[in-house]
């Protein structure tokens, strides 16, 4: 039976993406050895999208207001891409991790399978 799902974010700065995702996300994390430390993520779901060609993987976290955390966030150092823009299924702004990646941050508009 599956139990949860592990997802990976390829990173040149691999360390500091560990350090500031277990800062923002401020869940339990384990060490899978040699101080590899793997991030508890909240609840979550999986949406497959229509593209032109296969392979492409995001990460979102999602949040109940995305004003509000984006406040929260800046107060405390996240660096955020972009200002919070509308996309009809919800509100959305990118935050810049330490090594180069970017991680999704929306408020939705549609109805969250992980409220089930």
């Amino acid at each position: 039976m599956i139990k949860g799902a592990h997802v990976i974010l390829y990173s040149s700065d691999a360390a500091a993406d560990r350090r500031f995702l277990l800062d923002l996300l401020g869940r339990p994390s384990v060490d899978a050895g040699g101080g590899w430390l793997i991030a508890q993520l909240p609840p979550a779901e999986v949406a497959v999208h229509p593209a032109e060609s296969s392979g492409a993987v995001e990460l979102y976290l999602i949040c109940d207001d995305v004003d509000a955390t984006v406040a929260e966030l800046t107060a405390r150092g996240v660096p955020f891409d972009a200002p919070v823009s509308d996309e009809g299924w919800g509100r959305v702004t990118t935050i810049r991790l330490p090594g180069g990646g970017r991680v999704g941050l929306y408020e939705a508009r549609h109805p969250l399978a992980l409220d089930l």
